[in-house]
């Protein structure tokens, strides 16, 4: 049973006052899309603005303990501002497939908080906040707080109105009453339109007076008032008005009249929307909804958020708000890691197990008895005690100390990259345009098809769409057509440029520390193949492969006075496919301490050692590397680039197998009798890792599927860092971040 919570909300606060807090969803969701990396479920589905607005909600109920929550929301289609001005928000860039998507879903997230959403045709969500807030100016009981993403709804603002709103990021709020904007703009909210009116709003398309910007506006409003104000005194007396405004501004001034007040209607909030209105007749407690914010959780695979609710409520008890239907009994936090740790050891598919699934595995609701029968697992295992003991237990502070120090971030070169890289994607934009003959919006699919398959006629062999009916313009796709003209490849400069931009330069500014540092968080039990895991951001995706993407790993350097170290193991997943093969070829590259890579390729490509070039060096890893993946001819030939045939592949894995036949029989032999075959069945050969299984071996996972087999790359990294006797220490640190993918680059 929920109980309600102790405090009574935001009353205490507010001078006696409830408090309603108002949530712009779109600005919001916008603003989280924008703020966080790229994230989506297990079914490729992007969920990235989602986890931010759960995130948003949280901090809101957090930040501004709101007795009421409601929603305004924008609906798709045109607004009475459209009709007036056909170009409003016309220069706007459509909005990407991954954020409409989740914006569909957001009313799902608002239905499982508890908070009604109002929206209504033809209005913006800011009209209806207006509407809601003009409908409870007299009731001096109540304060409004409008939770939003933007500066529009700094116009409603007033004695019992304020403006909750992000500067930068999701963590970086400021809470707007009447003299935070006064300390903002040099005037108050009635003349935040009026502003608009002058300088115009390039977000919006509004046009204002052309000529007339910031500083100008802020300065006519400040001497003379409103726009009404200001049009009166020019009216009146224009030779004293002269005396007081340059010469240039008088005549923007005269020019421009019918544009401010344009502007300004444009501008001006609504508050006449035919809504339903009424203020909700129970107070809202996040406790009364903690079980349907779970299941959404569920659904949407965020995990973390899902325990974020379940620690903070479900063990509150009497004065607090509980969110489940029984008492739920303390659980140490030390005590539910460790039984997390186990779980995964035992079970991998299981990633960064929760309260949860620690009770659902061990058939009880009660921990203790969980904890007990986990372990109890763990030790008839044998060897998976001792990695547990010996190796991922040792672990649990260092990850910690990694987590709590962090790296340090050079904000200046990606300022420096994020000027650099954004003139240069102009540069491409431009050579796209002049190849099309015109300019076009290049992120969208839709004119982008048009341009290169009804005007340029670049027509490819097979034409492949989208499920939707639309000829493709994915990346892949576009790859193969590279040959036949040359825009293709300036198109995908661009993207690659576009992404690096949006995804990386300049979202991690936003998650940098007051101490400098990027705080993400590795996860020791991540993944499903005992890598360790990151997220907040995932370093571990920070791009290699291009230049473009290599420069944005030197902003992760060291403060003065300290080095940054990278230590990396030499090949270690091909010194153990080597050991456990006996391949004669293999073994003795290793023992003689030559470059396997090199060695290989100079096998594979039939030339003398000292002949191999950078090219050959950079397939033959791929092939090491496929190899042991269990690529096949296809993948191979992707991964290996465009210029690469299928045939060439298909040759490639043939003289592999060849030279390194010991190899191959190893493979055959743990594979049930399946040869590595690349003929034209092009049967991919069967995957050596999944065999050892890298990141932990079959003889240290429950089972034994694959018993006799050793400890690899993640579990030799994760033993040394905790048998060197020295515990702890930072450069042991820089060696895990290192496994991690910890912005360093492979060898």
């Amino acid at each position: 049973m929920a109980k309600k919570k102790s405090g009574g909300g935001a009353k205490g606060e507010t001078g006696g006052r409830l408090r309603l807090v108002i949530l712009d969803s779109h600005a919001i969701l916008h603003r989280a899309y924008h703020a966080l990396p790229d994230f989506s479920n297990s079914k490729g589905e992007p969920t990235g603005a989602l986890y931010g607005l759960m995130l948003m909600l949280f901090k809101i109920v957090e930040a501004l303990k709101p007795d009421y929550i409601i929603a305004a929301r924008d609906l798709p289609g045109a607004t009475h501002r459209h009709e007036l001005f056909e170009a409003y928000k016309a220069t706007r860039i459509k909005a990407e497939d991954e954020l409409i998507a989740q914006l569909e879903v957001a009313p799902k997230v608002f239905e499982a908080f508890g908070i009604p959403v109002y929206e209504h045709t033809g209005f913006e969500a800011d009209d209806v906040v207006g509407t809601i807030v003009r409908e409870l100016s007299a009731r001096t009981d109540i304060e409004t707080v409008i939770a939003t993403g933007d500066m529009d709804t700094l116009q409603l603002v007033g004695p019992r109105v304020h403006v909750f709103t992000l500067r930068k990021g999701l963590s970086d709020t400021v809470l707007y009453d009447e003299d935070r904007v006064r300390e903002r703009y040099g005037f108050g909210p009635e003349r935040v339109v009026d502003y608009k009116a002058l300088r115009g709003d390039p977000s919006d398309n509004i046009p204002g007076i052309k000529g007339i910007g910031e500083k100008t506006a802020t300065e006519l409003i400040k001497e003379f008032g409103s726009l009404d104000d200001i049009y009166e005194a020019l009216g009146k007396d224009p030779a004293g008005f002269a005396k007081r405004v340059k010469p240039r501004v008088v005549e923007l001034l005269k020019g421009g009249k019918s544009d401010a007040a344009f502007s300004k209607t444009l501008a001006t909030i609504h508050p006449n929307v035919p809504l339903s209105f009424e203020l909700p007749k129970r107070q809202w407690h996040l406790g009364e909804h903690a079980t349907t914010i779970m299941a959404l959780c569920d659904q949407l695979e965020f995990k973390s958020l899902k325990e974020r609710v379940r620690s903070a409520h479900a063990s509150k008890g009497e004065g607090g708000e509980i969110t489940t239907g029984s008492e739920a009994p303390h659980v140490d936090p030390a005590a539910l890691r460790e039984t997390a740790l186990a779980l995964w050891l035992l079970h991998s598919d299981v990633t960064n197990p929760s309260l949860e699934d620690i009770l659902r595995e061990a058939h009880t609701e009660d921990f203790e008895k969980a904890r007990e029968a986990i372990f109890a697992e763990l030790r008839a295992t044998g060897r998976l005690g001792e990695v547990y003991e010996k190796i991922e237990r040792p672990l649990i502070p260092i990850v910690d100390r990694m987590n709590a120090t962090g790296v340090y971030v050079d904000k200046a070169h990606l300022k420096a990259l994020s000027d650099e890289y954004g003139k240069e994607l102009g540069v491409l934009a431009g050579k796209i345009y002049a190849h099309a003959g015109h300019e076009f919006n290049i992120n969208s699919p839709k004119q982008l098809g048009v341009v290169l398959y009804d005007e340029l006629k670049i027509n490819p062999v097979k034409q492949k769409k989208t499920a939707g009916g639309a000829r493709t313009t994915r990346e892949e796709e576009l790859a193969k057509l590279a040959p036949l003209h040359p825009i293709i490849d300036d198109i995908l400069g661009y993207r690659e440029l576009q992404k690096l931009l949006s995804t990386y330069i300049e979202k991690m500014p936003a998650l940098i520390g007051s101490d400098g540092r990027l705080h993400a968080e590795f996860l020791q039990t991540g993944t499903t193949t005992g890598r360790m895991g990151c997220q907040n951001p995932n370093l571990q995706n920070i791009p290699i492969k291009s230049e473009y993407g290599r420069r944005i790993r030197t902003a992760f350097s060291a403060p003065k006075g300290r080095v940054l170290v990278a230590l990396d193991y030499s090949q270690i997943e091909l010194r153990i496919a080597a050991g456990l093969s006996g391949d004669k070829k293999l073994v003795q590259i290793f023992k003689e301490g030559g470059d396997v890579h090199a060695a290989v390729a100079a096998q594979v490509f039939n030339v003398p050692p000292e002949l191999v070039d950078h090219e050959m060096r950079r397939r033959a890893k791929v092939i090491n590397f496929g190899i042991l993946y269990g690529m096949g001819v296809n993948a191979l030939r992707t991964n290996l680039g465009a210029s690469v045939t299928r045939e060439e592949a298909a040759a490639y894995l043939s003289e592999y197998f060849k030279n390194f036949s010991g190899l191959a029989r190893f493979i055959e032999h743990k594979s049930g009798g399946v040869a590595p075959r690349v003929h034209r069945d092009a049967l991919r050969p069967p995957p050596l890792l999944r065999r050892i299984q890298i990141f932990h071996s079959g003889c240290t996972r429950a089972g034994g599927a694959h018993g006799g087999q050793r400890p690899d790359a993640g579990d030799a990294i994760r033993h040394h860092q905790t048998c060197d006797g020295r515990g702890g220490q930072p450069d042991r640190e820089k060696r895990l971040a290192r496994e991690s993918g910890a912005g360093v680059a492979d060898p």
